[in-house]
C-alpha cells in the first residue's frame, strides 16, 4: 500500500473539498459513526457491563482495596476495503471551464462514494438477521401503521424498553425510512397528539416529543438502476439505536464505520496524450455492526 501512496499525486485543494462536503440527505453516518483507524485490519474491543454492576465499595481502615473482577474482553475482526471512483474531463471542457470542471468532478465522485456507504449502512441496519431475538419486530395486518387502529407509540416504546433492558441506556436515535415517515405524518394517533399545536402538522420536532427520542432523522436517499428507476434505500422500516456521542470501546454502541486515517484523498492523472484528465476519489472504509443489542428494528411498517 505504501508504494501506491508514493505514486499517487494528491490534490490538497480538491481533497479538502471532498472531506468537507456532506450530503444532507444521508443519515447512515449518524447510525454508524465514522471512527478513524490507522490499519486496514484488526480487532475492535467490545464493551462489557462492569460499570452497571453493584459492588461492595466500603473499605475498613488498613483493609485491602475492593477489587473488581473484569469480564473477559471480546473482540470483532474487521478488514477495511478500498473504494474508488474517477471522473473524466476532456481538455476542451476544462478550457471552457463551463462548470468549474474539477470541483464538479470532485463533488460527483464524492457523492457517489457517499451513496455507496449509505447503501451499505442501510442494508445492514434493515436486515432482520442482524438482530437478536427481542430486538426486532415485523409488523403485519392491523399492527402496520397504514392501519388507522395501529399503535406506533406503543411499538416504539416496546423497542425503547428492549434496548434499555439489555444495555442499561435508552436509545437516543431513531432512523425512519421515508415511506414510513410519510405514513406517520397522517396517522390518527399522532395527529390527535398534535391537533392543538400551532402548526397542526407533524414535524420531526413534534415527533421527538411524542416518541421521547433525542434525535430523529428520515432516510430519504434513493438509488437509480441502469434504466433510471429510483429505489428508496431506506424503506418502510424504523431503527432505534443507542449511539454514543463520543465513541469509546467501553460505551455500548450499535455500529461503526471504520475509515482509514487520512482518507478520502482526491488525485488527478492524464490519459489519451494529455487530452483527458481524471479526477479520482480514493477512500477506505468498512461498516460494522458491533452491538446489535443496542439497536431495535421495526420492519414493514406499511401494508
Amino acid at each position: 500500500m505504501g508504494r501506491l501512496d508514493s505514486l499517487r499525486v494528491v490534490d490538497p485543494v480538491l481533497t479538502t473539498i471532498a472531506r468537507g462536503y456532506k450530503n444532507e440527505e444521508l443519515v447512515g453516518d449518524l447510525l454508524f459513526p465514522v471512527v478513524e483507524v490507522t490499519k486496514e485490519g484488526g480487532k475492535i474491543p467490545i464493551w462489557g457491563k462492569e460499570a452497571f454492576k453493584i459492588y461492595n465499595t466500603k473499605r475498613a481502615p488498613r483493609a485491602n482495596s475492593n477489587r473488581m473482577n473484569p469480564e473477559d474482553r471480546t473482540t470483532i475482526d474487521f478488514v477495511i476495503e478500498e473504494h474508488d471512483l474517477e471522473y473524466p474531463i476532456d481538455y476542451r471542457e476544462k478550457e471552457e471551464d463551463i462548470f468549474a470542471s474539477e470541483k464538479h468532478a470532485t463533488k460527483v465522485v464524492t457523492d457517489a462514494l457517499a451513496l455507496q456507504k449509505e447503501y451499505e449502512q442501510a442494508m445492514i441496519a434493515q436486515d432482520l438477521a442482524n438482530y437478536p431475538t427481542g430486538n426486532k419486530v415485523t409488523l403485519t395486518g392491523t399492527s402496520q401503521f397504514t392501519d388507522s387502529s395501529s399503535d406506533p407509540i406503543g411499538v416504539v416504546e416496546d423497542g425503547k424498553k428492549a434496548i434499555s433492558d439489555k444495555i442499561g441506556r435508552d436509545p437516543n436515535l431513531l432512523v425512519i425510512g421515508d415511506p414510513t415517515f410519510r405514513t406517520l405524518r397522517n396517522h390518527p394517533q399522532l395527529v390527535e397528539k398534535i391537533k392543538y399545536s400551532m402548526k397542526g402538522v407533524l414535524t420531526l420536532d413534534l415527533l421527538r416529543e411524542i416518541f421521547d427520542i433525542d434525535k430523529i432523522v428520515v432516510g430519504k436517499a434513493v438509488s437509480a438502476d441502469d434504466n433510471g428507476n429510483f429505489v428508496k434505500i431506506w424503506s418502510d422500516n424504523m431503527i432505534l439505536a443507542y449511539v454514543p456521542q463520543v465513541e469509546t470501546e467501553e460505551d455500548p454502541a450499535f455500529g461503526l464505520t471504520l475509515r482509514k486515517k487520512g482518507y478520502p484523498k482526491i488525485d488527478k492523472y492524464f490519459s489519451n496524450g494529455g487530452k483527458i484528465e481524471y479526477v479520482r476519489n480514493t477512500d477506505f472504509w468498512t461498516v460494522k455492526l458491533v452491538g446489535a443489542v443496542a439497536g431495535y428494528l421495526i420492519k414493514d411498517t406499511n401494508a
